[in-house]
Protein backbone atom coordinates (compact mmCIF):
# COMPACT_ATOMS: atom_id res chain seq x y z
CA UNK A 1 0.00 0.00 0.00
CA UNK A 2 1.26 3.59 -0.40
CA UNK A 3 2.22 5.86 2.44
CA UNK A 4 0.22 7.84 3.89
CA UNK A 5 0.45 11.65 2.78
CA UNK A 6 1.96 14.12 4.56
CA UNK A 7 0.95 17.47 5.82
CA UNK A 8 1.54 20.00 2.83
CA UNK A 9 4.18 22.41 4.05
CA UNK A 10 4.66 26.12 2.48
CA UNK A 11 7.78 26.24 0.18
CA UNK A 12 8.48 28.85 -2.81
CA UNK A 13 7.62 26.59 -5.03
CA UNK A 14 4.03 25.26 -3.74
CA UNK A 15 2.81 28.20 -1.58
CA UNK A 16 -0.16 27.44 0.51
CA UNK A 17 -3.45 28.88 -0.33
CA UNK A 18 -5.44 31.99 1.04
CA UNK A 19 -8.19 29.28 2.05
CA UNK A 20 -5.53 27.72 3.82
CA UNK A 21 -3.70 30.37 5.13
CA UNK A 22 -6.87 31.70 7.25
CA UNK A 23 -7.62 28.47 8.90
CA UNK A 24 -4.76 28.56 10.17
CA UNK A 25 -5.15 32.16 11.90
CA UNK A 26 -6.17 30.18 15.18
CA UNK A 27 -3.01 27.88 15.67
CA UNK A 28 -1.13 31.15 14.61
CA UNK A 29 -2.77 33.01 17.49
CA UNK A 30 -2.32 30.22 19.81
CA UNK A 31 1.33 29.70 18.65
CA UNK A 32 1.20 25.86 17.88
CA UNK A 33 2.07 26.35 14.41
CA UNK A 34 5.06 24.58 13.09
CA UNK A 35 7.83 27.25 12.13
CA UNK A 36 7.10 26.93 8.26
CA UNK A 37 3.57 27.69 8.68
CA UNK A 38 3.92 30.53 10.97
CA UNK A 39 6.92 32.13 8.58
CA UNK A 40 4.18 32.03 5.37
CA UNK A 41 1.13 33.24 7.79
CA UNK A 42 3.09 35.95 8.79
CA UNK A 43 4.58 36.74 5.26
CA UNK A 44 0.34 36.60 3.94
CA UNK A 45 -0.66 39.16 6.33
CA UNK A 46 1.25 41.71 5.29
CA UNK A 47 -0.70 41.34 2.18
CA UNK A 48 -4.17 40.55 3.03
CA UNK A 49 -5.94 43.04 5.37
CA UNK A 50 -9.04 41.12 6.00
CA UNK A 51 -6.61 38.26 7.34
CA UNK A 52 -4.56 40.42 9.15
CA UNK A 53 -7.58 42.26 10.81
CA UNK A 54 -9.07 38.74 11.73
CA UNK A 55 -5.19 38.42 13.13
CA UNK A 56 -5.82 40.50 15.51
CA UNK A 57 -9.06 39.96 16.89
CA UNK A 58 -8.04 36.04 17.83
CA UNK A 59 -4.63 37.67 19.45
CA UNK A 60 -6.49 39.49 21.81
CA UNK A 61 -9.08 36.82 22.70
CA UNK A 62 -5.95 34.83 23.49
CA UNK A 63 -4.93 37.18 25.49
CA UNK A 64 -7.98 36.81 27.61
CA UNK A 65 -7.50 33.12 28.43
CA UNK A 66 -4.59 34.02 30.09
CA UNK A 67 -4.33 34.46 33.48
CA UNK A 68 -2.14 35.95 36.54
CA UNK A 69 -2.83 33.49 39.12
CA UNK A 70 -0.88 30.34 39.53
CA UNK A 71 -2.08 27.52 37.35
CA UNK A 72 -1.14 24.90 40.25
CA UNK A 73 -3.91 23.39 42.23
CA UNK A 74 -5.13 24.18 45.63
CA UNK A 75 -3.48 22.40 48.41
CA UNK A 76 -6.66 21.92 50.02
CA UNK A 77 -8.67 21.27 46.97
CA UNK A 78 -8.76 17.43 47.88
CA UNK A 79 -10.17 17.90 51.35
CA UNK A 80 -12.92 20.80 50.13
CA UNK A 81 -14.14 18.04 47.78
CA UNK A 82 -14.25 15.21 50.44
CA UNK A 83 -16.03 17.13 52.84
CA UNK A 84 -18.51 18.49 49.75
CA UNK A 85 -19.08 14.44 49.32
CA UNK A 86 -19.58 13.55 52.70
CA UNK A 87 -21.59 16.06 53.73
CA UNK A 88 -24.05 14.56 50.89
CA UNK A 89 -23.49 11.12 51.39
CA UNK A 90 -21.68 9.61 54.87
CA UNK A 91 -18.72 7.16 54.50
CA UNK A 92 -19.77 3.85 55.84
CA UNK A 93 -17.13 3.36 57.29
CA UNK A 94 -16.22 6.86 58.38
CA UNK A 95 -12.47 8.12 59.34
CA UNK A 96 -11.52 8.47 63.16
CA UNK A 97 -11.41 12.28 63.74
CA UNK A 98 -8.15 11.73 65.32
CA UNK A 99 -6.77 10.68 61.92
CA UNK A 100 -8.16 13.70 60.16
CA UNK A 101 -5.31 15.91 60.40
CA UNK A 102 -2.69 13.35 59.80
CA UNK A 103 -4.82 12.70 56.24
CA UNK A 104 -5.20 16.65 55.28
CA UNK A 105 -1.25 16.93 56.04
CA UNK A 106 -0.29 13.91 53.98
CA UNK A 107 -2.74 15.12 51.10
CA UNK A 108 -0.96 18.70 51.11
CA UNK A 109 2.68 17.35 50.97
CA UNK A 110 1.45 14.59 47.91
CA UNK A 111 0.38 17.72 46.79
CA UNK A 112 3.49 19.80 46.85
CA UNK A 113 5.15 16.22 45.84
CA UNK A 114 3.12 15.74 42.73
CA UNK A 115 4.80 17.87 39.90
CA UNK A 116 8.42 17.69 40.94
CA UNK A 117 10.82 17.04 38.63
CA UNK A 118 13.93 15.69 38.80
CA UNK A 119 16.34 18.28 39.78
CA UNK A 120 13.71 19.17 42.31
CA UNK A 121 14.17 15.76 44.14
CA UNK A 122 17.34 16.10 44.27
CA UNK A 123 17.19 19.57 46.02
CA UNK A 124 19.46 19.90 48.71
CA UNK A 125 17.38 20.19 52.37
CA UNK A 126 18.70 21.33 55.76
CA UNK A 127 16.44 19.36 58.37
CA UNK A 128 16.66 20.99 62.05
CA UNK A 129 16.10 20.17 65.44
CA UNK A 130 16.91 20.79 69.26
CA UNK A 131 18.50 17.50 70.24
CA UNK A 132 17.93 18.86 74.32
CA UNK A 133 21.08 21.85 74.76
CA UNK A 134 21.40 23.02 71.06
CA UNK A 135 20.33 23.78 67.47
CA UNK A 136 21.63 20.71 65.73
CA UNK A 137 21.01 19.66 61.49
CA UNK A 138 21.54 17.48 59.19
CA UNK A 139 21.96 17.88 55.11
CA UNK A 140 19.77 15.64 52.53
CA UNK A 141 17.70 15.88 49.92
CA UNK A 142 13.45 16.10 48.89
CA UNK A 143 13.55 12.48 48.32
CA UNK A 144 15.77 11.81 51.50
CA UNK A 145 13.24 13.71 53.57
CA UNK A 146 10.20 11.58 52.04
CA UNK A 147 12.32 8.57 52.90
CA UNK A 148 12.65 9.46 56.57
CA UNK A 149 8.89 10.08 56.92
CA UNK A 150 8.56 6.71 55.64
CA UNK A 151 10.66 4.99 57.82
CA UNK A 152 9.01 6.80 61.10
CA UNK A 153 5.52 5.98 59.93
CA UNK A 154 6.69 2.80 59.13
CA UNK A 155 6.85 2.20 63.43
CA UNK A 156 2.99 3.54 63.56
CA UNK A 157 2.47 0.83 60.60
CA UNK A 158 3.80 -2.41 62.54
CA UNK A 159 2.02 -1.30 65.85
CA UNK A 160 -1.10 -1.92 63.26
CA UNK A 161 0.13 -4.71 61.96
CA UNK A 162 0.99 -3.76 58.58
CA UNK A 163 4.70 -4.13 57.00
CA UNK A 164 7.38 -2.10 58.11
CA UNK A 165 9.64 -0.53 55.54
CA UNK A 166 12.64 -1.74 57.61
CA UNK A 167 11.96 -4.91 58.35
CA UNK A 168 11.20 -6.75 61.92
CA UNK A 169 14.60 -5.93 63.21
CA UNK A 170 14.34 -2.19 62.68
CA UNK A 171 15.78 0.35 65.08
CA UNK A 172 13.25 1.87 67.15
CA UNK A 173 13.71 4.97 67.56
CA UNK A 174 12.93 7.68 64.20
CA UNK A 175 16.61 9.04 64.05
CA UNK A 176 18.23 5.38 64.54
CA UNK A 177 15.36 4.16 61.63
CA UNK A 178 16.51 6.96 59.76
CA UNK A 179 20.04 6.82 59.72
CA UNK A 180 19.94 2.90 59.10
CA UNK A 181 17.77 3.98 55.80
CA UNK A 182 20.22 6.75 54.36
CA UNK A 183 22.96 4.14 55.04
CA UNK A 184 21.71 1.34 53.50
CA UNK A 185 19.87 2.29 51.07
CA UNK A 186 22.60 3.71 47.99
CA UNK A 187 21.95 7.45 47.21
CA UNK A 188 18.46 7.23 49.51
CA UNK A 189 19.54 11.03 51.58
CA UNK A 190 20.79 11.95 47.84
CA UNK A 191 17.69 11.41 46.14
CA UNK A 192 19.55 8.80 43.24
CA UNK A 193 16.94 6.34 41.34
CA UNK A 194 13.89 7.46 39.62
CA UNK A 195 12.99 10.66 40.75
CA UNK A 196 9.80 10.51 43.03
CA UNK A 197 10.21 6.66 43.73
CA UNK A 198 9.90 7.11 47.08
CA UNK A 199 6.68 9.26 47.29
CA UNK A 200 4.47 6.56 45.77
CA UNK A 201 5.80 4.18 48.77
CA UNK A 202 5.17 6.65 51.13
CA UNK A 203 2.11 7.44 49.72
CA UNK A 204 0.08 4.25 49.73
CA UNK A 205 1.56 3.55 53.06
CA UNK A 206 -0.10 6.43 54.61
CA UNK A 207 -3.37 5.37 52.58
CA UNK A 208 -3.03 1.55 54.39
CA UNK A 209 -2.36 3.33 57.76
CA UNK A 210 -5.63 5.41 57.62
CA UNK A 211 -7.94 2.46 56.00
CA UNK A 212 -6.62 0.16 58.90
CA UNK A 213 -7.28 2.65 61.45
CA UNK A 214 -10.81 3.52 59.81
CA UNK A 215 -11.94 -0.29 59.90
CA UNK A 216 -10.70 -1.15 63.18
CA UNK A 217 -13.10 0.22 65.58
CA UNK A 218 -13.14 2.38 68.39
CA UNK A 219 -10.36 0.76 70.52
CA UNK A 220 -7.98 1.17 68.50
CA UNK A 221 -7.30 4.76 69.41
CA UNK A 222 -5.77 3.59 72.74
CA UNK A 223 -3.30 1.29 71.16
CA UNK A 224 0.40 2.43 72.03
CA UNK A 225 2.80 3.03 69.63
CA UNK A 226 6.65 3.03 70.68
CA UNK A 227 9.03 5.14 69.91
CA UNK A 228 11.65 3.83 71.16
CA UNK A 229 12.83 6.09 74.39
CA UNK A 230 9.11 7.21 74.90
CA UNK A 231 5.51 5.94 73.89
CA UNK A 232 2.05 7.96 72.11
CA UNK A 233 -1.40 6.77 72.42
CA UNK A 234 -2.39 5.63 68.73
CA UNK A 235 -4.55 8.86 68.42
CA UNK A 236 -1.78 10.81 69.19
CA UNK A 237 0.70 9.11 67.40
CA UNK A 238 -1.64 10.06 64.35
CA UNK A 239 -1.50 13.79 65.52
CA UNK A 240 2.67 13.34 65.77
CA UNK A 241 2.61 12.78 62.25
CA UNK A 242 0.54 15.16 61.07
CA UNK A 243 2.82 18.22 62.42
CA UNK A 244 6.09 15.81 60.52
CA UNK A 245 4.37 16.36 57.78
CA UNK A 246 3.68 20.25 57.88
CA UNK A 247 6.96 20.91 59.62
CA UNK A 248 9.09 18.71 56.75
CA UNK A 249 6.43 20.23 54.01
CA UNK A 250 7.93 23.26 55.37
CA UNK A 251 11.60 22.63 55.37
CA UNK A 252 11.03 21.33 51.17
CA UNK A 253 9.15 24.27 50.49
CA UNK A 254 11.58 26.35 51.49
CA UNK A 255 14.06 24.57 49.55
CA UNK A 256 12.51 24.58 46.84
CA UNK A 257 11.15 28.36 46.99
CA UNK A 258 7.38 27.73 46.90
CA UNK A 259 4.82 28.84 49.50
CA UNK A 260 3.45 26.84 51.73
CA UNK A 261 0.31 27.56 53.77
CA UNK A 262 -0.30 26.51 57.61
CA UNK A 263 -2.95 23.63 58.53
CA UNK A 264 -6.39 23.93 58.87
CA UNK A 265 -7.24 25.66 62.14
CA UNK A 266 -9.09 23.02 63.64
CA UNK A 267 -6.40 21.18 62.89
CA UNK A 268 -3.36 23.09 63.78
CA UNK A 269 -5.53 23.47 67.25
CA UNK A 270 -4.71 19.71 67.79
CA UNK A 271 -1.80 19.75 67.24
CA UNK A 272 -0.71 22.65 69.42
CA UNK A 273 -2.76 21.02 72.14
CA UNK A 274 -0.59 17.54 71.54
CA UNK A 275 2.42 20.02 72.18
CA UNK A 276 0.93 21.27 75.48
CA UNK A 277 0.09 17.47 76.89
CA UNK A 278 3.54 16.63 76.39
CA UNK A 279 5.52 19.22 77.85
CA UNK A 280 4.86 18.05 81.39
CA UNK A 281 6.91 14.70 80.76
CA UNK A 282 9.19 16.75 78.50
CA UNK A 283 9.55 19.10 81.58
CA UNK A 284 10.14 16.44 84.04
CA UNK A 285 12.53 14.26 81.36
CA UNK A 286 15.13 17.83 81.39
CA UNK A 287 14.95 17.51 85.12
CA UNK A 288 16.04 14.06 85.56
CA UNK A 289 18.51 14.71 82.88
CA UNK A 290 20.18 18.21 84.93
CA UNK A 291 18.49 20.30 82.32
CA UNK A 292 16.14 21.62 84.09
CA UNK A 293 15.67 23.40 87.27
CA UNK A 294 14.49 20.88 90.15
CA UNK A 295 10.48 21.61 91.30
CA UNK A 296 9.76 23.49 93.63
CA UNK A 297 7.46 21.80 95.83
CA UNK A 298 6.40 18.63 96.30
CA UNK A 299 2.90 18.37 94.70
CA UNK A 300 0.84 15.15 95.18
CA UNK A 301 -0.87 13.67 92.46
CA UNK A 302 -4.25 15.36 90.76
CA UNK A 303 -3.80 18.36 93.44
CA UNK A 304 -2.83 21.89 91.92
CA UNK A 305 0.51 22.70 91.83
CA UNK A 306 2.29 26.05 90.64
CA UNK A 307 1.13 26.22 86.31
CA UNK A 308 2.35 27.98 83.50
CA UNK A 309 -0.37 29.86 81.32
CA UNK A 310 0.62 29.14 77.44
CA UNK A 311 -1.43 31.60 74.76
CA UNK A 312 -0.88 31.34 71.29
CA UNK A 313 -2.37 33.70 69.29
CA UNK A 314 -3.74 32.61 65.55
CA UNK A 315 -7.13 30.79 64.06
CA UNK A 316 -5.43 27.14 65.53
CA UNK A 317 -4.44 29.16 68.86
CA UNK A 318 -5.88 29.07 72.46
CA UNK A 319 -5.17 28.71 76.24
CA UNK A 320 -3.11 25.95 77.96
CA UNK A 321 -2.12 25.44 81.27
CA UNK A 322 1.29 23.62 82.03
CA UNK A 323 1.88 22.11 85.56
CA UNK A 324 5.35 22.55 86.11
CA UNK A 325 6.39 20.56 89.46
CA UNK A 326 5.07 17.38 88.48
CA UNK A 327 3.38 15.67 85.32
CA UNK A 328 1.00 14.12 87.78
CA UNK A 329 0.04 17.52 89.28
CA UNK A 330 -3.76 19.78 88.47
CA UNK A 331 -2.98 22.81 86.46
CA UNK A 332 -4.81 25.36 87.77
CA UNK A 333 -4.96 28.95 86.37
CA UNK A 334 -5.26 30.76 89.77
CA UNK A 335 -1.68 28.91 90.59
CA UNK A 336 -0.33 30.68 87.02
CA UNK A 337 3.19 31.76 88.43
CA UNK A 338 4.11 33.19 84.39
CA UNK A 339 2.86 33.56 80.89
CA UNK A 340 4.54 32.63 77.68
CA UNK A 341 2.25 34.11 74.78
CA UNK A 342 3.55 34.01 70.94
CA UNK A 343 1.87 33.20 68.01
CA UNK A 344 1.38 30.16 66.23
CA UNK A 345 4.54 30.97 63.58
CA UNK A 346 6.26 31.15 66.48
CA UNK A 347 5.46 28.57 68.40
CA UNK A 348 5.38 25.89 65.33
CA UNK A 349 9.01 27.51 64.96
CA UNK A 350 9.99 27.06 68.45
CA UNK A 351 8.45 23.25 68.42
CA UNK A 352 10.01 22.20 65.54
CA UNK A 353 13.44 23.25 66.63
CA UNK A 354 13.83 25.77 63.47
CA UNK A 355 14.56 29.03 66.42
CA UNK A 356 16.78 28.57 69.35
CA UNK A 357 14.45 29.11 72.63
CA UNK A 358 16.36 32.15 74.03
CA UNK A 359 15.59 33.35 70.73
CA UNK A 360 11.85 32.50 70.46
CA UNK A 361 9.55 35.88 69.54
CA UNK A 362 6.85 35.94 72.72
CA UNK A 363 5.69 37.93 75.51
CA UNK A 364 6.93 36.83 78.41
CA UNK A 365 5.76 37.69 82.17
CA UNK A 366 6.38 36.44 85.73
CA UNK A 367 9.00 33.16 86.90
CA UNK A 368 12.02 33.51 84.61
CA UNK A 369 12.96 30.12 85.41
CA UNK A 370 9.85 28.28 84.87
CA UNK A 371 9.55 30.60 81.23
CA UNK A 372 12.84 29.58 80.50
CA UNK A 373 12.36 25.64 81.35
CA UNK A 374 8.83 25.60 79.18
CA UNK A 375 10.70 27.40 76.63
CA UNK A 376 13.98 24.77 76.61
CA UNK A 377 11.37 21.74 76.68
CA UNK A 378 9.15 23.11 73.57
CA UNK A 379 11.86 23.13 71.66
CA UNK A 380 13.01 19.90 72.61
CA UNK A 381 9.86 18.18 71.50
CA UNK A 382 11.11 18.49 68.11
CA UNK A 383 13.61 15.63 66.87
CA UNK A 384 14.94 14.74 63.05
Amino acid sequence: PAPPLAAPTPSAAHPLSHDLLRSLLGAWALTACSQEETSAVEAHLNHCPSCAEEALRLRDAVGLLHTEHSLDLDPMLRSRVLAGCLGRRPARIPMPGWAGAYDAEAARLDALLRDMGEAEWRAPVRLKWFDGRRLTGRDTTVAGVIGHLMVVDGIVAASLGLPDPMGAAAPGSPLARTEAYWHHEPGAAYGAGPPGAVRELWREQGHALVRTVSFAGRGVAELDVEYGDFALPIRDAFLDRALECWVHAGDIAEAIDYPYEPPASAHLKAMIDLCARLLPGTLAERRRAGLAAPPRRLVEAGTPGRTLHLQVEGTGGGDWYIPLDSPAATAAPDEAVATIALDQEAFYLLASGHVPPQDAAAGLSGDTEAIRDVLFATASLSRL
